[in-house]
Order: structure tokens, then C-alpha cells, then sequence
């Protein structure tokens, strides 16, 4: 394996979409209430976010390790500080590269966007590094799953919907609601799938706190109520934004069935790659449904 391949392995990609899906959906949103579109500013944010997802995540492979939690027996794809490819150090190192990175795609959306936006942007990356890290670190006591719905879902969205409006209204916080319960679907089967392994080392994911049964109807519960909330839009007479989205339900329910009918396992990375693909359809759909 090269050495970039491993950052690319570390970089953990198939997860890319938790920083994408809220970018597509709040563009939809922007375009489909009648604001002009500042495309330069998307991309930056979608830069930014990428950037500090990716912190995020080189944190987790190396602080996971130190911890313990990642060991030979783990079920999820290989990790670059545990498989010794990289030392904990340099993925450390790699970490607070792409949080620096994060931290310049965001100078221009400060400038734009004011104190909100510079508040929320030094938060994120600290947040991203105290996922894992630090005296509290937030999965290792059962909060991952709403650092995930807050930062990935009504704060992604939100900031967004600001720098582009200038303003933050209930429909930029119906958005964020369904696409951080949407988000967190992937850490919710993640952590299921690694409950056993991360009982051994005292990491109480809300997966851990819940057992095998609360674990699996918290997913179900995660995958369908983004259609709840989406009676917002029915309630608005944006009949189209709900109803396009009915189009992703057969794939939100065969993943539910199959998290019912598998015990935690290798399979469930078959799962995770579903879920991304679940939620990216959702909100590609949502998008459409506001140009309607």
C-alpha cells in the first residue's frame, strides 16, 4: 500500500457524504425559496467541511488506537494507526493539517458571513478534534450521535442557509433536523457493529448504552423520521419537496430490515455503504423537490 493510498484509506471517503448531503440540500433550499446563488461559497463550505471531517476522522483512527479500541479483532475496515502504517504522531500531525486547511477554506466565509460564522466555525474544529480527544472525548461517552445531528445537520445547514441568505429561518431548521438524523444513521450502524469491541475498552456509545435491540430501532428511528419532520413541507404547501423524497423510502427500509435481521457484524459495512448512498439520494431528492 502507498503512502497515499493509506491517507486516503485514513481519510475514510465513503463517510464524505455526512459533509456533502448538507451542501446539496441547503443549495436546493436557497434556490428553491428565490435567494441568488453565490456558488463560490458553497464550495468553500463544502471545502471546509470535507477539511474538518477529515481531521475528525485521522483523530479518531489515532486516538481509537491509543485507547484501545482498535485492536486486530476490530470489524470495520482497517485503520492506518492500528495496521502500523502510520505512526500515531503523523496521524495526528495529519489531522491538524487538514483542520488548518478547514480553518483557510473558512477566512473568506468569515469575511462574508460575520461573527455567526467565525464562532461556528472555530467550534466545529474543536468539536471535530473532541470527538475522540481531549478529557470529555464526546463518543466515548455517548455523544457522538448528537455532536453528528447538531453539527452535521442543523449547524452545516444553518450556517449555510446564512451565508447565502443573511438570515435563519424555520425552514433552514426543518432541513437541518432531517439531514442530521440522516447523517448520524452511519454512526449509529458504525457503532453497533463495533458495540462488543468497544464495551471491552469502557467507550459507551449510545450503541453501547442502548444494547443490541434500543441500537437497532434507534437506526429505524434515524432512517424514517426525516419523513416525519417532512410534513413541515406538506404544512408549507411544498407538496413536491415530501413527496420526491418518498422515492428513497424502499432503500431506508431494506437497510432497516436488514440492521433487524443481521447481528452485529462484518456485514454491516455492506450497510454503512448503503446508508451513505441512502442519505445522499435523500437529499439530492430534497434539492429537486424544492425547484418544483
Amino acid at each position: 500500500m502507498t503512502n497515499l493510498h493509506a491517507w486516503i484509506l485514513a481519510a475514510r471517503p465513503k463517510t464524505l457524504t455526512a459533509s456533502l448531503v448538507p451542501i446539496v440540500s441547503t443549495a436546493g433550499l436557497v434556490r428553491g425559496l428565490g435567494y441568488e446563488m453565490n456558488w463560490s461559497i458553497v464550495v468553500l463550505a463544502l471545502l471546509s467541511s470535507f477539511c474538518i471531517q477529515i481531521g475528525t476522522n485521522l483523530v479518531n483512527d489515532a486516538m481509537d488506537f491509543k485507547k484501545g479500541a482498535d485492536t486486530e479483532a476490530r470489524l470495520g475496515p482497517k485503520r492506518v494507526t492500528q495496521q502500523g502504517i502510520f505512526t500515531f504522531r503523523q496521524v495526528m500531525m495529519g489531522a491538524g493539517l487538514f483542520f488548518f486547511l478547514a480553518a483557510c477554506f473558512g477566512v473568506p466565509l468569515v469575511l462574508k458571513g460575520g461573527l455567526p460564522i467565525l464562532i461556528i466555525g472555530l467550534v466545529s474544529i474543536a468539536m471535530g478534534y473532541a470527538y475522540t480527544s481531549g478529557p470529555v472525548p464526546l463518543a466515548y461517552h455517548g455523544l457522538g450521535d448528537l455532536f453528528v445531528i447538531l453539527f452535521f445537520g442543523l449547524i452545516a445547514v444553518g450556517g449555510l442557509f446564512f451565508l447565502l441568505t443573511g438570515e435563519y429561518t424555520w425552514p433552514a431548521f426543518v432541513l437541518g433536523l432531517q439531514i442530521g438524523l440522516l447523517s448520524t444513521v452511519l454512526i449509529a450502524i458504525n457503532n453497533l457493529r463495533d458495540m462488543e469491541t468497544d464495551k471491552l475498552v469502557n467507550k459507551k456509545t449510545l450503541a453501547v448504552r442502548l444494547g443490541l435491540t434500543g441500537g437497532r430501532f434507534w437506526i429505524a428511528f434515524l432512517i424514517f423520521a426525516p419523513y416525519v419532520a417532512g410534513y413541515y413541507w406538506v404544512a408549507s404547501q411544498r407538496y413536491w419537496v415530501y413527496f420526491a423524497t418518498i422515492m428513497a423510502f424502499p432503500l431506508g427500509l431494506s437497510i432497516a430490515k436488514k440492521i433487524f435481521r443481521t447481528s452485529p457484524g462484518a456485514e454491516y459495512n455492506k450497510y454503512l455503504a448503503q446508508a451513505s448512498g441512502y442519505s445522499l439520494v435523500y437529499s439530492l431528492l430534497l434539492a429537486i423537490g424544492f425547484q418544483v
